[in-house]
């Protein structure tokens, strides 16, 4: 039995046991070395860290203008497809010309027939001046010469008006694209009567420059308001669901009221857009910088922890053993942190593997981990 061997151990000493062939303990056991944890380090870097705002942005068009017809008729042509981009001044639509074409020619004739009877008043005009001078005709014949040469005068400058009226009917005939952008859905086609400035036929929104519209919380306002001060901010923003490029437009929008109902304020920025990846009415994840911090140490943020002490970083030293640094954060967006503390452009900080570490435990790097 144990207990027995145990005894015999005891009374007869270490010749009885290893008679018995029992094992007996070193006097003093070698102390074990912990192994080293596997871990992915990053360096920190000093460098300018932007502190944003997150936000949503919607895109809207800079400009979107609804074509509707200036004159009533019947549709005859479209001069383009729905989608199409279009340039400013191409042909939309050509509404039937040719009861513009009659009222235009009439008007012309009426023109031309009194302005031969003005011609003519102008020179009997002229007789009587003559005569009258000459005491051979009446002052009553000459005031009616003058009087007659007067209206027609008149009615030279009314038709003259007329024609001009008519050619810019005749004008409208051809609906042209008053801004270049892209054009929707088409809602009038060739053979329908449109009525004059009644019908809507096609939407051309502008898309080349495109704006986004975001809001911030009103707590952000003030901050917002200095940097626009200091020389403006820009609008960072990223399309869900794209190749995952991050694009800059300048805030060139801040709205005049904080909206009562939401506690926001409205900003906007445009964007050059010319690869016309942003369709107004599109969502994307926007974010708006507040300010610089100039000089920063800057690390992943996975590398900050938080212990009982506040946030801290495992630093690992020259020995690559862990050391842990307290740090402050003075700004983290999910992607880096900006820290001030114990900690210096170039040291190791601990990304990935801080659970198996405490200060002083050995570190390996991870095979196959790409450092930061």
């Amino acid at each position: 039995m144990p207990g027995a061997r145990f005894v015999g151990l005891v009374r007869f000493g270490l010749p009885f046991a290893l008679a018995l062939g029992l094992a007996v303990p070193p006097a003093e056991a070698a102390p074990r070395q912990r192994p080293a944890a596997p871990v992915v380090t990053a360096k920190a870097e000093r460098r300018d860290v932007p502190r944003l705002a997150r936000t949503v942005g919607n895109v809207v068009a800079a400009t979107t203008v609804q074509i509707r017809p200036q004159v009533e008729g019947r549709v005859i042509e479209a001069g383009f497809v729905e989608g199409q981009i279009v340039k400013a001044g191409d042909l939309l639509f050509r509404i039937d010309p040719r009861p513009f074409q009659a009222e235009l020619d009439q008007a012309q004739a009426a023109l031309a027939r009194d302005q031969a009877l003005l011609d003519q008043a102008r020179l009997e005009l002229a007789r009587q001046k003559d005569l009258s001078t000459r005491g051979v005709a009446s002052a009553q014949r000459f005031e009616q010469a003058q009087a007659e040469a007067k209206s027609l005068a008149a009615s030279v400058a009314a038709g003259t008006a007329t024609v001009a009226s008519a050619r810019l009917k005749l004008g409208y005939t051809e609906i042209r694209s008053p801004i270049a952008g892209k054009t929707g859905v088409i809602q009038v086609h060739p053979g329908n009567i449109v009525k004059a400035n009644e019908t809507a036929m096609v939407t051309v929104s502008a898309i080349e420059p495109v704006r986004v519209a975001a809001t911030l919380p009103q707590q952000l306002l003030p901050m917002l308001q200095r940097r626009m001060r200091e020389g403006g901010t820009d609008l960072l923003i990223s399309v869900p669901g794209g190749a995952g490029d991050t694009l800059s437009g300048r805030v060139d929008f801040v709205g005049d009221v904080v909206d009562p109902l939401s506690g926001t304020i409205a900003v906007r920025a445009t964007f050059s857009n010319a690869d016309h990846r942003l369709v107004p009415g599109q969502f994307v994840t926007a974010s708006i910088v507040l300010e610089v911090l100039q000089g920063a140490i800057a690390v992943p943020f996975e590398a900050v922890n938080t212990g009982q002490h506040g946030p801290y970083v495992y630093v690992v030293d020259g020995d690559n053993k862990a050391q842990a640094r307290d740090v402050a954060v003075l700004f983290a967006d999910g992607g880096t942190a900006a820290l001030k503390g114990d900690l210096a452009p170039g040291d190791r900080v601990v990304v990935d593997g801080q659970l198996r570490l405490a200060p002083g435990v050995p570190t390996v790097e991870a095979e196959g981990a790409a450092r930061r």
